[in-house]
């Protein structure tokens, strides 16, 4: 029951009182994220520079689980490498599908309050909706880079 709690409590503040959620004029990666099941729809926004994401937000709208993790997700990202991030996601993702180690677990910190998702079907895309947008908007930059 604590668990719950926790988790509850955790998704609360975060739709109550984001700190991410906001735009960024000077972002240089932005990427839209939709989840067509629920009406999620973000809007990413990065800066990064020299491979450090420097500062980050989102816009947008839907459910509390897509805002919630959002919001945890550009707390957890802000000031880390480009890999750090894209590593934390693959963390995140594994924890979803119930592949995670508990190790893996305790670095996703706040995160780890959504590792219960798994068990409600439903709202997995919404809880993954940031974190699939974050690795989106790298493919997309890496790929304009190439070319």
């Amino acid at each position: 029951m604590e668990s719950r709690s926790f988790y509850n409590e955790i998704l609360t503040e975060h739709n109550l009182r984001p700190e991410y959620k906001h735009d960024l004029p000077d972002a240089n990666i932005v990427l839209e994220g939709v989840n067509p099941n629920c009406g999620d729809d973000i809007f990413l926004k990065l800066k990064v520079e020299n491979d450090v994401i420097e500062d980050g937000a989102f816009v947008g709208d839907g459910c509390a689980i897509s805002q919630a993790s959002a919001d945890i997700m550009l707390g957890m990202i802000v000031g880390k490498t480009k890999e750090e991030a894209l590593k934390l996601g693959d963390m995140f993702l594994r924890m979803i599908q119930g592949e995670a180690t508990d190790e893996e677990i305790d670095q996703l910190e706040e995160a780890s309050a959504l590792k219960d998702i798994a068990h409600m079907p439903a709202r997995v895309k919404c809880a993954v909706l940031g974190w699939h947008t974050l690795d989106e908007a790298f493919k997309k930059v890496k790929e304009n880079s190439a070319s």
